[in-house]
């Protein structure tokens, strides 16, 4: 049986990892050990669980608890469930929650990157990608369009952001990924990929780029596509030690996209033909 528990004020403590503690003290909030993160909406959720990441709290509409989030907390049933209406959970939140129902989760400790690139023949890498939007809407693509990992750079925003897991609608549960150390990346962190056989790929606005439907990325048994942060793009130093660098043709005058639709064009063209 559920642990039902109403709560009616803004200001209760319990609700302050929700409400008034920002995303860097939640990444933070355990230190050294793993911090936590906020998972929105009952799919997302459903797709942490699945992953293995264990439930702290749930905060909810007292209406979810017998309809969506009925099988939800069946299988967390020691897990304390704050319940309370709809617009406390607006002051919370400062918008309309998806479906109204949040789940305060613990993060894992992050793999290394030699497991996730194990086995894998199609890499996604993220350089210093802040928005959390874009990376919510890059982790959805890469998992959707046939990246087998995901790595992301020190400088790029938290995959475990609220926002991002939400845009990604949880799909970053689904693919293996990690976050390099600083410092590692491009140096240590591209010899890393070539010592596990990888190919790299920048995709990027040069001269010499290699058209995206090139057959030469196409043949490559185990292929790192690797996209930079918005407006800038990617680091000089980053296209210069890449092994191809790539453009995706454009018509109408349009000379780039955005990096989440960019990426989306790119893992769809360049994923592993089985």
């Amino acid at each position: 049986m559920a642990n039902i528990i109403p709560v009616n004020e803004f200001r209760n403590p319990a609700l302050d990892i929700y409400a008034r503690t920002p995303e860097v003290q939640l990444l933070r909030y355990r230190e050294p050990k793993p911090g936590i993160f906020i998972a929105e909406s009952p799919k997302v959720i459903e797709r942490a669980l699945d992953a293995g990441y264990e439930p702290i709290s749930f905060l909810m509409e007292p209406q979810h608890v017998e309809s969506q989030g009925k099988e939800l907390l069946k299988r967390c049933p020691d897990v304390p469930v704050y319940v309370t209406e709809p617009k406390v959970l607006n002051e919370l939140t400062g918008f309309s929650l998806t479906r109204g129902m949040l789940c305060a989760m613990n993060r894992k400790p992050l793999p290394a990157v030699k497991k996730v690139c194990k086995n894998a023949k199609r890499i996604a890498v993220l350089e210093n990608v802040v928005n959390p939007t874009n990376v919510g809407a890059i982790v959805r693509s890469a998992a959707a369009l046939g990246m087998d990992g995901i790595l992301f750079t020190s400088g790029c925003s938290n995959p475990l952001y609220r926002r991002s897991v939400r845009v990604s609608m949880g799909t970053i549960f689904q693919i293996p990924w990690t976050i390099m150390d600083a410092g590692d990346w491009p140096g240590p962190g591209m010899d890393k990929l070539r010592s596990l056989g990888f190919t790299t790929a920048a995709m990027a606005l040069c001269d010499d780029s290699l058209n995206i439907e090139d057959k030469r990325l196409l043949s490559e048994e185990k292929l790192a596509v690797i996209l930079g942060t918005e407006g800038d793009g990617l680091a000089a130093g980053t296209i210069a030690a890449c092994d191809f660098t790539v453009r995706i043709p454009m018509s109408h005058g349009v000379d780039s996209l955005n990096v989440a639709a960019a990426s989306a064009v790119a893992f769809w063209q360049l994923r592993k033909q089985l």
